[in-house]
C-alpha cells in the first residue's frame, strides 16, 4: 500500500478516530493565520476539509487540494460553498494552478510526505503573488527522530506511512532559494508543556515583494 492507497482508506474514519497531530495543527493554523489578512488561497493537503471549513469566512477563493480522492470526496462531503473548489492533485509533479494566483499558499501536514521539498517551494513561488505567504504546519522533526509518523489502524493491524525527516535548515534553505523570508515560527506542545519534546512546528515565509529597498546606505 502506498500513500495514496493509505489516506484513500483512512478517509473513512479521519475525523473521529483520536489524533493529537490532527488536532493541535487545526489549532495552530487557526491561531496563526488568524494574525494575517488574505482573500485567495490555495490549500494543499485539504484531506476531509478540516481546514478549509474555517478558510471559508476568511477567504473569497479557496482551492483545496489533496492526491487522495476519497479524503477529498469526504470533505466534498461537509462543504457546500460557491468560494470552494476541491481538485485532486499531486505536489511532487508541476502545479497545475494559475501562476501569480495566490496570497496564501498552505501546506499542513503534507511536507513530511515529500522527499524534496525544495520543489515545493519553487512551484509554491510562482503560484504566490508578490508579498504572498506561504503556510507551513508539520510534525516537529524533533517527534519525528523519535519514531513519531503518520500511521493509521488497518483490519490488518498498524500501517505507517511512508515520511521524510526535513530539519529547519532544510525549510529555510528552499526558502531561500526561492526568493522567501521566514516571517514567523513556532514550536507547538500537547497540553502547552513546553517541558516536553514539541508535537508540531510551523512557519510563515513570505515571497519577495519585488520592491527595491530605499536604504542606500
Amino acid at each position: 500500500m502506498n500513500n495514496q492507497q493509505a489516506y484513500n482508506q483512512w478517509a473513512g474514519n479521519y475525523d473521529t478516530v483520536i489524533n493529537k497531530t490532527r488536532d493541535l495543527e487545526g489549532k495552530a493554523l487557526r491561531t496563526v493565520l488568524s494574525q494575517f489578512q488574505f482573500t485567495s488561497v490555495l490549500e494543499i493537503g485539504c484531506g476531509t476539509g478540516k481546514n478549509t471549513e474555517w478558510l471559508i469566512p476568511h477567504a473569497e477563493k479557496i482551492i483545496a487540494a489533496d492526491f487522495s480522492i476519497e479524503m477529498l470526496a469526504k470533505a466534498k462531503s461537509k462543504i457546500d460553498s460557491l468560494s470552494v473548489e476541491f481538485r485532486q492533485a499531486d505536489i511532487r509533479e508541476a502545479w497545475n494552478f494559475r501562476e501569480g494566483e495566490f496570497d496564501l499558499i498552505i501546506c499542513s501536514l503534507v511536507l513530511e510526505h515529500i522527499e524534496n521539498i525544495e520543489f515545493v517551494f519553487r512551484e509554491a513561488k510562482t503560484k504566490l503573488k508578490a508579498g504572498g505567504l506561504l503556510y507551513i504546519g508539520e510534525l516537529h522533526p524533533f517527534k519525528q527522530l523519535m519514531g513519531s509518523k503518520a500511521r493509521f489502524e488497518t483490519v490488518t493491524g498498524t500501517f505507517e506511512l511512508e515520511c521524510f525527516i526535513h530539519h529547519y535548515s532544510d525549510y529555510f534553505n528552499a526558502a531561500l532559494t526561492n526568493g522567501m523570508k521566514c516571517i514567523g515560527t513556532e514550536e507547538w506542545f500537547d497540553d502547552d508543556d513546553r517541558t516536553t519534546v514539541p508535537r508540531l512546528l510551523t512557519m510563515v515565509f513570505q515571497k519577495n515583494s519585488g520592491i527595491p529597498s530605499s536604504d542606500n546606505t
